[in-house]
């Protein structure tokens, strides 16, 4: 004689405890994908607003410039946040999406960064306590 196993109790799953489905993963993929790049633009959009409006204030367009790319490094860890809790949950078309949005953001950070570095290039460095200069025109000087 066999005996039926009894029903499993309903209990709370972990949301790891099974594979989310294609289509919701890929729907949650690319309206977090979308909402990222908007919030992004959005961002982008404002800060360009913030130097317009400094109307030349070279200090006021010099931090507005910091807290973008201050922004910028946040909103990358927000995004590998996500890329995260999304191979938590096990849905790989999220996981995939999230890490082409960092790739994005990482190289716009970048970008970014070398814009800010080309156009604050550090000073000259300072001569040594030895150092006189030759004025001869020579070469030979001592």
């Amino acid at each position: 004689m066999t005996q039926v196993l009894p029903e499993p109790s309903p209990r709370r799953r972990w949301p790891w405890s099974s594979k989310t489905t294609r289509a919701k993963d890929v729907s949650i993929g690319i309206v977090l994908f979308l909402t990222e790049a908007v919030v992004y633009v959005g961002k982008g959009f404002g800060d360009g607003l913030e130097v317009w409006a400094a109307q030349g204030d070279e200090a006021r367009i010099e931090a507005s410039r910091i807290a973008s790319l201050a922004w910028t490094e946040h909103f990358l860890v927000v995004v590998l946040v996500f890329a995260g809790l999304a191979a938590l949950t096990r849905a790989p078309w999220t996981v995939v999406l999230q890490l082409v949005a960092a790739g994005a953001v990482a190289a716009l950070l970048a970008l970014a960064q070398h814009d800010y570095d080309r156009t604050h290039p550090r000073p000259a460095p300072v001569p040594s306590a030895g150092y006189s200069p030759c004025y001869s025109g020579s070469g030979r000087c001592n």
